[in-house]
């Protein structure tokens, strides 16, 4: 009888070898990846330097580097001033409507999309709900406004013939502006959406489905059983991406529904940071504002990551 424990088999790794072999032997892979790489330089990284104007006065005449320092003044000067809780509000609650409530109707989209087995049906269904994302803001919009239109609008319209009152301005009205940016946002990407979840589910093993129709499974109990937990991986990848975001409310919407009438509601960070930049002429006090809104994107990205990868084992890293 052996009496020394067995210790726990370590799993075999391959060994690396050297990067200049890699380089070597993957050399077509590392060449279609420069132009990605000097992309994000110029890009996305170049322009961080930029971000230097957060702490500095900055004028024409003396240029970015040539500017006095003033420290965080303007990061003090904008948590202390009467708008911030507005905006901070604002922005939130969009960010929280784009990023959470919109996010499981793509996913519904691509369960059902994955259900239809007419493939030329499925296909003309596919292409109807991917066409809104290629639409700018402003064509979204003036529809809209031309659907929305008091007496003349198409709901105002309906309305008047249930015998109810036509006249209502709802572009103006602050109480319908989260519905109708929910609305326009859901319509535009939702099919777009659907494409990365669509794509997961068609990488599910086909036999997983045999197999639950031998056991009797219906259409549901596969879904919920074997489609969903297949595209968990997906699905917390791509929450985790969007989650960055949340204080990003997308200006252009924003600013092309705002309207005297929704002004308390529709003034969010995004639409503060245009008007004190670029009609102010405030590029120091914006950009600390927009990096503030970089900033709390990346821990919000870091702690959702974390907190992903110890409950669901997905992360991004």
């Amino acid at each position: 009888m052996q009496t020394a424990s067995v210790g726990k088999q370590k799993k075999y790794k391959p060994p690396k070898q050297p990067l200049g072999k890699r380089l070597i032997r993957y050399w077509p892979l590392y060449v279609m990846l420069i132009p990605c790489i000097i992309y994000y330089i110029l890009i996305c990284y170049v322009p961080m330097a930029g971000s230097v104007l957060a702490f500095k006065d900055y004028s024409f005449k003396k240029g970015i580097w040539g500017s006095p320092w003033v420290g965080l003044e303007y990061f003090k000067t904008f948590f202390a001033s009467y708008d911030a809780p507005r905006l901070i509000k604002n922005t939130l609650t969009i960010g929280v409507i784009k990023c959470v409530l919109e996010f499981p109707f793509a996913i519904i989209l691509a369960l059902l999309l994955n259900e239809i087995r007419n493939l030329k049906f499925k296909k003309v269904t596919q292409t109807i709900t991917y066409l809104p994302h290629f639409l700018s803001s402003v064509i979204i919009v003036t529809m809209l406004q031309r659907i929305l239109a008091p007496n003349t609008g198409i709901l105002n319209q309906a309305i008047s013939a249930m015998g109810g009152d036509g006249s209502t301005f709802f572009l103006m009205e602050e109480n319908y502006f989260y519905q109708i940016l929910f609305s326009m946002d859901l319509w535009r990407n939702i099919g777009w959406d659907s494409i990365m979840y669509l794509a997961a589910i068609s990488s599910v093993d086909i036999a997983l489905y045999e197999a639950a129709e031998m056991d009797g499974c219906g259409k549901l109990k596969k879904m919920w059983h074997i489609t969903l937990p297949s595209i968990r991986g997906t699905i917390g990848l791509l929450f985790i991406m969007g989650i960055g975001g949340i204080l990003s409310s997308g200006v252009d919407q924003v600013w092309l529904l705002r309207t005297p009438g929704n002004m308390t509601v529709a003034d969010t960070l995004d639409v503060y940071v245009v008007r004190m930049g670029i009609q102010g002429g405030q590029f120091g006090y914006a950009t600390a504002i927009g990096l503030v809104q970089g900033l709390v994107g990346l821990v919000l990205v870091l702690v959702c990551n974390k907190i992903c990868k110890k409950m669901t084992e997905v992360s991004l890293w």
